[in-house]
């Protein structure tokens, strides 16, 4: 595949960009940033039919998907199937092993807590329900958060020992990275691995995304030489390098494989079919989203009463 990068055309599909940020979903940021410090030309195009979808971000060249919720994610399938990989004499190294795991156990773990409940999800409208009705943005935001809690393991019994532990965990996290770093310009000396990129992203987003209130933002500020570390990266591989994203997507590929080729120009008519299309999915999708969390507050009725007892009790 190497030898074909200078011909293909690469796409990265991603959530909308906010905060500053080329995208400001979580689960997006990584792959762009991936991609960025491979050095590898692609472009970014926006995806907000879908604002819950696991898909996103996926990454397509011809007839090639990569999609976010398949081996591993994006920036592991890509590894695999050789399109770049940044980590091949890397990932055999204890070093490498051990900080990955402390990357996507203990701080996507504690950013998780901290976007959907440790900030009450104060976050979350721009990054992923901006364009739905309020009511719906509303219904998809609880969902969210109960699935997080649920990934989580909170309960009500437990919420004040995970958050503590949470918490001390991400402590425990940075201060182990932080170390490791010192005032190298990467974590592994000179050369740019996938651990780069998902703690910039990481640290971007929390520094950028979240309120200034947020218990893990004070915790991560505390490193200095983990803040330069970003500013640094991302002046360079961000924003010397940014270039205008492609227009919006409005939905996503309904088979597989996918074309990747887009003439400039299409007649009215079948352009017109297709964003009827796009719009008729698009409601379906909300209306089916929209019912099952009815339904599902209808059968756990119960728990939500008493959970609402207990905040009118806080007030």
């Amino acid at each position: 595949m190497e030898g074909d990068q200078e011909t293909e055309v690469y796409t990265l599909v991603a959530r909308k960009p906010s905060f500053d940020l080329p995208t400001a979903c979580p689960n997006c940021l990584p792959a762009y940033i991936y991609l960025k410090l491979a050095q590898l030309p692609f472009e970014l195009a926006f995806n907000s039919t879908f604002p819950d979808s696991d898909e996103l971000p996926y990454f397509e060249s011809g007839t090639y998907v990569a999609y976010n919720n398949e081996d591993g994610g994006v920036i592991e399938k890509l590894k695999k199937d050789g399109i770049v990989n940044l980590d091949l004499q890397l990932q055999s190294l204890p070093e490498y092993l051990s900080l990955k795991a402390l990357i996507v156990s203990w701080l996507e773990e504690a950013l998780t807590y901290e976007i959907w409940v440790g900030t009450e999800g104060i976050s979350t409208t721009k990054i992923y329900y901006s364009d739905l009705p309020w009511v719906i943005s509303k219904v998809l935001f609880y969902k969210q958060t109960y699935l997080a809690k649920n990934r989580l393991g909170i309960t009500k019994e437990n919420a004040e020992q995970r958050e503590k532990q949470i918490y001390k965990r991400a402590s425990e996290a940075y201060e182990a990275l932080s170390t490791r770093l010192g005032e190298q310009k990467f974590l592994f000396e000179d050369r740019p691995s996938s651990l780069d990129a998902l703690l910039l992203s990481h640290m971007l987003f929390i520094i950028q995304a979240l309120p200034v209130t947020s218990v893990l933002r004070c915790k991560l500020l505390e490193h200095s030489n983990l803040v330069r570390y970003a500013e640094k990266l991302k002046s360079e591989f961000l924003e010397a390098s940014s270039s205008s994203p492609s227009p919006p997507l409005h939905s996503f590929p309904s088979s597989f494989p996918r074309k990747s080729s887009k003439p400039k120009s299409k007649p009215k008519v079948e352009k017109t079919e297709e964003e009827k299309k796009f719009k008729k999915r698009a409601r379906f999708f909300l209306a089916a989203q929209f019912l099952a969390v009815v339904i599902y507050v209808s059968v756990m009725g119960g728990g939500s009463s008493e959970e609402l007892e207990y905040e009118d009790e806080d007030d």
